[in-house]
């Protein structure tokens, strides 16, 4: 089998189904064939919805549970962040993790395009599963309006499988699962921010936050792109409550230059605000039981007949059921699929 194409976290168009096999498709004929489409026809909505907002991954990888060299600041605010969550007691007696939840999905607005429309698109409902063993090994099993997307990640390589793409390996190390950043697991996130750098402190609704930022280095960034898609930023941005030490909000930006020959460059810049609310102890451990996200896609580039165009969708999750120390499951149950392993 030859080379799998890199795992593409910009959206994915409803035509290449009949037309692209697994094995020849690229992000090269995707971009070439379907670019100009993405945002004219309504029944690619879903799948829009999908490819953005079903399982994105963090930008940062985790190195280690407890980082060096991290500043005092920002190792503040994480400590009183593990206090109020309680999460020493998923490192002291926790080895896995289990998740069920549900989701609803829509495109928002639409502006840019003279065929665009500016009202609300169809809401799509859908349950989803999430299985994980330490930050490293996690698996997601999400179904919206009879449409299934996988992903997981068990160790090694982090992969996505679609319907209308196969199965596909992730560039670069291997990251965290952004939906246990919204506050199902607060080990992974306070491994994940304790690096950061602390910004400017904001409020956000009623609460004044203490702000931590995240962003990945060019040399990083470089092994996750290729020769068409090159990642120029990804940044994500934790606000921590100063009241209750609680993370009430997710922010992360990517931006993607993308360029095919003759044609010219592209940018695409994928905004993800996640607003995350309802903390329920389970356990002794404090995990968000819902919470909403908002994500605004623009894309522009020199030539372009508008300046912009933009894309607003919305996703709101609500948390059924989580359990620790799920019995029977192993390192097995996260092996990628076979299309992912031989590569």
């Amino acid at each position: 089998m030859g080379r799998l194409a890199p795992l593409s976290e910009e959206p994915i168009s409803a035509d290449e189904d009949s037309r692209l096999s697994r094995r020849s498709h690229s992000l090269r004929s995707w971009f070439k064939n379907h670019l100009p489409h993405l945002f004219i026809h309504k029944r690619s909505d879903l799948k829009l919805l999908l490819s953005v907002l079903a399982c994105p991954l963090s930008p940062v990888s985790i190195l280690s549970k407890d980082p060096h060299n991290v500043s005092s600041e920002a190792q503040y605010i994480i400590q009183q962040f593990r206090a109020t969550t309680k999460c020493g007691k998923m490192e002291g007696g926790a080895r896995s993790m289990y998740v069920a939840g549900r989701v609803k999905v829509v495109k928002a607005l639409e502006q840019g395009l003279p065929s665009s429309s500016s009202t609300p698109g169809e809401c799509h409902k859908g349950c989803f599963v999430m299985w994980q063993m330490d930050p490293d090994k996690w698996l997601i099993d999400l179904c919206v309006s009879g449409h299934r997307v996988m992903a997981g990640s068990d160790g090694k390589v982090a992969w996505r499988r679609t319907p209308w793409l196969g199965a596909h390996a992730a560039r670069g190390s291997v990251r965290p699962v952004r939906r246990a950043l919204q506050g199902l697991d607060p080990v992974t996130i306070a491994a994940a921010f304790s690096p950061a750098k602390r910004i400017e402190d904001r409020h956000i609704g009623d609460e004044e936050c203490f702000v931590l930022k995240l962003s990945e280095d060019s040399s990083t960034l470089s092994i996750r792109s290729d020769s068409t898609a090159e990642i120029i930023k990804h940044d994500m941005i934790g606000y921590f409550s100063m009241r209750s030490g609680l993370l009430v909000q997710l922010d992360d930006s990517q931006l993607t230059r993308i360029e095919y020959p003759g044609a010219q460059a592209l940018y695409w810049e994928t905004i993800i605000s996640s607003y995350i609310e309802d903390y329920r102890e389970i356990d002794g451990v404090m995990i968000a039981h819902s919470g909403r996200s908002t994500v605004n896609l623009e894309r522009f580039g020199v030539g372009m007949k508008t300046h912009r165009v933009s894309t607003q969708m919305e996703e709101t999750w609500t948390i059924d059921d989580v359990v620790f120390n799920v019995p029977g499951l192993s390192a097995d149950c996260f092996i990628p699929p076979e299309e992912v392993q031989s590569t």
